[in-house]
């Protein structure tokens, strides 16, 4: 049996300026995880936040943050990370940007969070064989990273199926780029778990009603 369905908020599509007001409203609703970018603007074409904003993120929630470093060299930055994190939390890099993963896993774990690698659409499974029994969570980019409000790539979904099949119960599954109540039908049923969404969250009128339609969807879809 896979691991319970989980939702992470991507604040990418919240409103900068309001961003404590925004993450205090999907509280309401048991959001499961924050998922919080960051971009360098040299790995993926943006630049977002750092640590010290993490940090500060950290300070106003008790939601376990989701946070997904979307940059090069990420064995420089991690310690920063980490310190601005907590117990429990996940830190996910990119097996593209780096050639030191175990040790970067390691540390992580060390430090009493768990570890995650994302993989971009274009990168296979066999890349991260080696490193599925020491991980917590792969997290499945469904477009190239960079930007919110693109367009789902099916071609990920074997992907999807193919980690699931490596890991039936254990590993923690999450897919992240263009999510909405449609696609996520289609993720679920592929073995995902963890479904990260960001403009079907907070572009929504009602981004409370858009969480628990999202959890409502991906439910029914992993009773099929």
């Amino acid at each position: 049996m896979r691991p319970e369905i989980k939702i992470s908020a991507s604040i990418l599509a919240a409103n900068p300026v309001r961003l404590e007001e925004e993450i205090k409203r999907i509280e309401g609703v048991a959001i499961d995880l924050i998922h919080i970018d960051v971009m360098d603007g040299h790995f993926v074409p943006n630049i977002t936040m750092g640590p010290f904003i993490v940090k500060g993120i950290k300070k106003i929630t008790r939601v376990p943050l989701d946070i997904h470093l979307m940059i090069s060299h990420p064995e420089f930055y991690v310690k920063d990370f980490v310190d601005a994190a907590g117990e429990g939390d996940f830190i996910t890099f990119h097996i593209e940007t780096t050639r030191m993963p175990e040790a970067i896993i390691s540390f992580i774990k060390s430090k009493g969070l768990k570890a995650g690698v994302s993989l971009n659409p274009l990168t296979p499974v066999k890349s991260i064989e080696h490193l599925i029994e020491s991980l917590d969570m792969v997290l499945v980019m469904s477009v190239n990273p960079g930007f919110e409000g693109q367009k789902f790539i099916p071609d990920v979904l074997p992907k999807i199926a193919a980690l699931r099949n490596a890991s039936p119960d254990k590993l923690e599954i999450e897919v992240d780029g263009g999510i909405n109540n449609e696609t996520i039908t289609q993720i679920v049923q592929q073995g995902a778990n963890v479904i990260v969404a960001a403009t079907a969250i907070f572009k929504a009128d009602d981004p409370c009603a858009a969480i628990r339609t999202l959890r409502l969807k991906a439910k029914e879809a992993a009773k099929r």
